[in-house]
Formats: C-alpha cells, sequence, structure tokens
C-alpha cells in the first residue's frame, strides 16, 4: 500500500479533518507502536511500510531498544500507549484512541497476515482491542 493511500484511508476511518492531521496521527500510532513491539518484529514490520513511515518506525525501534537487550520491546499498557500517542500527535488520548484503531485496521490491510498475526502477539490484551475486530477476536480464540 502506498503512503498517500494509507493516509487517507486513517484520515476517512479516524474522521479526521485534513491530512496533515492524519500523517501525524499516523507517525505517532507508528512510532509508539514500534517501541513497544521487539525492536526485531518493528524492523519486519517497516519492511512493509512506505519508506517515510517504514523509517519513522525503524528509528522508533532503535531508540527504544536497549543496547543490551537484543529484540526487547518496552512494556507498557494501553494507559501508557494512548498518552504516548496524545503527546506526539498533538492531542487528548481519546483521540489518540480513536486514531490508533484506524492506523492498526490501515496496517492490518497493508501487512502480510502472517506479520499482523505476530504483532497481535508480541502486543498485551489491552492494546490488542485496538486492532479489528475479526483479528482482536482471532486472537483471543487462539490465546484463550
Amino acid at each position: 500500500m502506498r503512503h498517500d493511500e494509507m493516509i487517507g484511508k486513517v484520515q476517512s476511518l479516524a474522521r479526521l479533518p485534513d491530512r496533515g492531521t492524519a500523517e501525524r496521527a499516523a507517525h505517532a500510532v507508528v512510532c509508539t507502536l514500534s517501541e513497544r513491539l521487539p525492536s526485531g518484529l518493528a524492523r519486519h514490520v517497516a519492511a512493509q511500510l512506505p519508506p517515510d513511515m517504514a523509517a519513522a518506525m525503524r528509528e522508533a525501534a532503535d531508540t527504544a531498544a536497549a543496547p543490551d537487550s537484543g529484540t526487547a520491546g518496552e512494556r507498557f499498557g494501553l494507559t501508557a500507549f494512548a498518552g504516548r500517542i496524545a503527546a506526539r500527535a498533538g492531542t487528548d488520548e481519546d483521540t489518540a484512541l480513536r486514531d490508533a484503531a484506524a492506523v492498526l485496521e490501515v496496517l492490518d490491510a497493508a501487512l502480510a497476515p502472517e506479520l499482523t498475526e505476530r504483532m497481535a502477539g508480541a502486543l498485551p490484551a489491552d492494546i490488542r482491542e485496538l486492532l479489528p475486530v475479526g483479528r482482536a477476536d482471532q486472537d483471543t480464540r487462539e490465546t484463550g
């Protein structure tokens, strides 16, 4: 999926007023997601994204990975996830959660299914709730 198409879908799904707001939201979510995922997985996700989104994701993954940890991502839940997105996007946490759900839905459509499944498996249940309903339900059945 091309960058413009991804941003357009985020704007539509999150009902954002303009492309600039959608761009900020997508960047904030991708960066925060990459901090939460193991760095190797974040790099795999980045490899399937348009170049500018991929670069942001790789940079955040590299920054989040402790030098001696190898691939471990940071451990934080939904509240911190929403707070980081809100701070990056310049919005409130409720809007950040809405935007995150939209971005995650677009990522779900853009990524290879097995990569999306690995990403979902690496997220805690509270963040996984933001994934598209079918994917979240499937992951719950598999892990529950």
